[in-house]
């Protein structure tokens, strides 16, 4: 049976296997010097004193090549489910040679189990393999990444560690059995490819923000969560909050809001907001000619926050990554027992 399993399945086992191969080379050769180029940056630049200027260009310089292997591992589990998981099934069914192995001495359930552990197995190993390797090479991106392309953001998350081990495991059972259920591969495939995109998008909006109870703060403004600080000629301050949290890199940032002196939200509860200050006079005065524009800022900024603005955050920090990716998996390895014991029990008794 594992023969007859390697043979169905060998020539799409033959082509995944060689592609990682090729993606491992690649980040294996370019991960040293990638890991060397940070190395030289950071010090320079610690040595100087400020590392904004430093991370930005970096990031910049290899963004590309990082949104492509991110990609890659995102990509990989719903690739499992469609022509692993889907046609597993139903091939034997539209061609009708699962009667032949059950009227051999191959029982239903060792027909089954056979399948689902070679394949699934071999699905989970491809995606561990390129979701570490492609964790490896990105360290020194990660650690330099702009808010939004950081390791707790969304996008991010799903492509590190060992995420992608168990979306693969539940895309792979999933078109498994939506295969059995349908009985008919292009109609199998299409419908995995919904139902996987559709958890996907859910995971990270509506229920990974609530695995673990998030952090609120209320906190002052300044450089770190500031994204746009504007003092009109004819108007009053603007001020765009960040998604970030000052003293909180790296973390995943739920919501961003800007506070009035008595706590309430300033306009509709977003996180840009014209702030009712007098441009006249004060520290927010209009500068006439040429003057210190960031020097300008800063008092500005301290005349917002003494006045009581503030930052209100609902986030995630960093050092939940882990705790995050095992609970994630977790939940998705519990989703792809439960399917397996479907599996199982439609093959066993109602599957003809």
């Amino acid at each position: 049976m594992i023969w007859l399993t390697w043979r169905q399945s060998r020539g799409g086992a033959v082509m995944v296997f060689g592609t990682l191969v090729a993606l491992v080379a690649v980040l294996a050769l370019s991960g040293p010097g990638l890991a060397a180029d940070y190395s030289e940056g950071i010090t320079a630049c610690l040595r100087d004193g400020d590392c904004t200027r430093f991370f930005d260009r970096f990031f910049d310089e290899y963004q590309t090549p990082f949104l492509g292997v991110t990609v890659i591992v995102l990509v990989l589990p719903a690739l499992a489910g469609l022509f692993w998981g889907a046609p597993l099934i139903t091939n034997e069914l539209e061609a009708g040679t699962h009667l032949l192995v059950w009227n051999q001495t191959i029982t239903r359930t060792r027909w089954l189990a056979v399948k689902l552990g070679l394949t699934g197995l071999a699905a989970m190993a491809a995606a561990g393999i390129a979701g570490l390797a492609v964790t490896w090479w990105s360290g020194p991106l990660d650690r330099s990444a702009e808010p939004g392309f950081t390791l707790m953001d969304p996008l991010v998350f799903g492509a590190r560690g060992i995420a992608p081990v168990g979306y693969t495991a539940f895309a792979f059972i999933l078109g498994v059995t939506v295969g059995i259920l349908v009985r008919r591969t292009l109609p199998a495939m299409a419908l995995t490819l919904v139902i996987f995109a559709a958890v996907q998008i859910a995971m990270p909006s509506l229920v990974r923000p609530h695995l673990m109870p998030p952090v609120r703060a209320v906190l002052e403004l300044g450089p770190a969560n500031i994204d746009q600080f504007l003092v009109p000629g004819d108007g009053s301050p603007r001020v765009l909050l960040d998604s970030a949290v000052p003293g909180q890199t790296g973390a995943w940032v739920l919501s961003s809001r800007l506070l009035d002196p008595s706590g309430r939200p300033l306009g509709d509860g977003m996180a840009e907001a014209v702030l009712p200050i007098s441009v006249a006079s004060g520290p927010c005065a209009r500068q006439e000619g040429g003057g210190d524009p960031k020097g300008h800022m800063e008092a500005c900024v301290a005349e917002i926050n003494r006045l009581g603005y503030r930052q209100a955050a609902t986030y995630h920090p960093f050092e939940r990554f882990w705790a995050f990716q095992w609970i994630e998996t977790g939940v998705y390895a519990l989703l792809t027992l439960v399917l397996t014991g479907l599996c199982f029990r439609w093959v066993r008794r109602r599957l003809s």
